[in-house]
């Protein structure tokens, strides 16, 4: 079985707000020259441990609308409130996942939960998009409510656990129904440990490290996106490094630092088909780029107070 390597290294270090209650560093999209090792995944907002104070008037991201694509949250720490326009929506708290399916078209909004927002603290999280394929795209939009109790377990070898949210290792499932096959997981890695996880040949794949540091692939970077680089026996992923990896290989192998680790594994299928990214909007031409602000103007996905 042939191991992963790591195509680039990517971090970013400039932060900006989403609303007044997301503050985030954007790691996704990179740039077309590496669209292609991305995708499905479009977007991905990250935002690491915030002490917020409390108050009566919960932060957060007022009515906006979607569509052609997925948003999905992933809570560790604080709690997040969603509603939409089909009359979905609930709180996700540490551990939960909200998998909203925007496809045709859905008007939504995110705020920290009331409850959680008038005690304040620490909060904790990370925003993907998930790219749908064009036969989807005008699809009825959706609400998946995942929570912690409900996502696929694999106990690792030297100690860790693989927290299943999409896709399939080692017999377990994770409970996200997905257009296209999806793997998403988060992993918690031993101080000095090696694991090896079973990956799709041919899916793109990427890690992220939450936590800690973790070494993997063969001590050399092709992209031009490089970060810490190579190190003996392996590249060097550090806190808040997305590492990009090419697609040969059905093993995934990641030796955690003296501290241990946290990562999220996001691996997919490959759409191969063009992608235009337009402010809430992802289709694959002008012309519904166009159609979908036109319908947004004319009332066409729903109402959200």
């Amino acid at each position: 079985m042939t191991t992963r390597t790591i195509h680039a290294v990517h971090r970013n270090d400039q932060f900006h707000w989403v609303g007044d209650g997301f503050y985030v560093n954007q790691l996704l999209p990179t740039g077309p020259e590496l669209a292609h090792l991305t995708e499905p995944f479009l977007l991905m907002d990250y935002n690491p441990v915030k002490e917020y104070p409390p108050t009566d008037v919960p932060r957060g991201v007022g009515v906006h609308p979607h569509r052609g694509f997925e948003t999905v949250t992933l809570a560790f720490e604080g709690a997040v409130a969603h509603h939409d326009s089909t009359g979905a929506g609930g709180v996700i708290y540490p551990g939960d996942v909200q998998w909203m399916t925007a496809a045709r078209g859905i008007l939504h909004k995110e705020y920290h939960e009331a409850e959680w927002a008038k005690v304040g603290g620490r909060f904790h999280m990370v925003q993907l998009w998930v790219n749908l394929p064009a036969k989807h795209k005008m699809d009825e939009p959706g609400y998946q409510g995942l929570t912690a109790e409900s996502m696929g377990k694999v106990k690792l070898e030297g100690g860790g656990v693989v927290t299943l949210v999409a896709g399939e290792l080692d017999g377990e499932v994770g409970p996200a129904r997905t257009f296209t096959p999806i793997e998403l997981w988060d992993a918690e890695l031993v101080a000095d440990e090696t694991a090896e996880l079973a990956v799709p040949d041919g899916h793109n794949l990427m890690v992220f490290v939450i936590d800690g540091e973790v070494t993997s692939g063969d001590g050399h970077v092709n992209g031009a996106h490089q970060g810490a680089g190579a190190g003996r026996g392996g590249v060097r992923l550090a806190q808040q490094e997305l590492g990009i990896f090419n697609r040969e290989g059905s093993v995934l192998r990641l030796t955690a630092g003296p501290l241990g680790a946290r990562v999220l594994v996001l691996g997919g299928e490959p759409i191969n088909e063009p992608v235009l990214f337009h402010g809430p909007f992802v289709m694959n031409t002008r012309e519904e780029i166009i159609a979908a602000y036109e319908d947004f103007r004319r009332g066409k996905f729903g109402h959200l107070e």
